[in-house]
């Protein structure tokens, strides 16, 4: 069995990735009291990864809400910190990093886009999360250590963190549900690949086990490309709320959102380079995420933007 040293696994993504690896192999996760990537200096992380021996380390570590400063500390810096303590540490080891499908900026409505695509992100976040992906790549290429990025498009599921807008539209329609009668949102026309975070998961075993060559950037989504709406109205739909989801005002991390209004994942590499695809269709991550969180968002939330 692989040895896996898990970073980030106390987050959304981390937290599924961890308990889908820690059936399959030897898993040390350590929290982020422990290990904060951003704080701890380089000479603290490569002794980390000394004790540990790790086969390989996932990257699951991030933030989606900042400023452009926490972006380049939570992914540029960060990745450069974990190439320089693996490449030391444990040269052996696979690194896998978790990049975003922000990565890409804007694609032809219509398109479902590749890993060759040129990649021209349109947001601080996406540009960061690019440049963290460049430096994995370079690594790999360089033959430094081994080397690949899971580009993850919209992962849904339980869990999901409270700045993300389904977790919003949850708190809005259990709130509603409550005695609030109908519910207000900002929805763009936007089109987004959600994938079933437990999907995710599974895209990190198959990586912790395939041979990499050349093609180090794999995308991760559903390949289908859903409409914003419709999502918002299914989620309702799930939750067993019939009432009516009427125009609303935009929070303001709403522009990153609107400034790309189609996203949708091909998925060949993964299929070819993993041996993966999804197995989870929305409905089935909407009710998983409806069970586990709906219950728990209790309060009325005045208003909420959908990318």
């Amino acid at each position: 069995m692989n040895r896996v040293l898990l970073l980030g696994a106390g987050g959304f993504l981390g937290r599924h990735i961890g308990a889908l690896l820690a059936g399959h192999t030897v898993l040390r996760s350590p929290t982020r009291v422990q290990c904060d990537l951003v704080r701890m200096e380089l000479p603290e992380l490569t002794a980390l990864v000394a004790r540990e021996r790790p086969d390989v380390v996932v990257s699951a570590a991030g933030r989606i809400v900042g400023s452009g400063l926490d972006f380049v500390r939570a992914h540029v810096v960060t990745t450069a910190k974990l190439i320089e303590a693996v490449a030391v540490a444990a040269p052996g080891a696979r690194l896998i990093r978790i990049g975003s499908a922000a990565e890409y900026g804007v694609v032809p409505y219509g398109l479902a886009v590749g890993e060759e695509h040129p990649a021209a992100p349109v947001s601080e976040y996406g540009l960061s999360h690019l440049a963290a992906t460049r430096l994995a790549q370079l690594a790999g290429d360089a033959g430094r250590l081994d080397t690949i990025v899971l580009r993850v498009f919209n992962p849904v599921g339980p869990g999901m963190p409270a700045g993300n807008m389904l977790a919003r539209v949850t708190a809005m329609v259990r709130a509603a549900a409550g005695g609030a009668g109908d519910i207000a949102l900002g929805l763009h026309d936007t089109y987004r690949d959600l994938v079933d975070v437990r999907d995710v998961a599974a895209a990190v075993l198959a990586a912790t086990r395939c041979a990499v060559g050349a093609e180090r950037v794999v995308n991760v989504g559903s390949g289908r490309a859903v409409a914003t709406r419709d999502v918002v109205r299914l989620l309702a739909d799930v939750a067993g709320f019939p009432g009516e989801i009427r125009p609303g005002t935009f929070p303001p991390d709403a522009t990153r959102s609107a400034a790309v209004p189609w996203m949708c994942a091909d998925l060949d590499r993964a299929r070819r380079v993993l041996g993966w695809a999804p197995a989870y269709d929305l409905t089935d991550s909407l009710r998983a995420l409806w069970r586990a969180d709906g219950a728990q968002a209790t309060r009325p939330v005045a208003g909420v933007a959908a990318g």
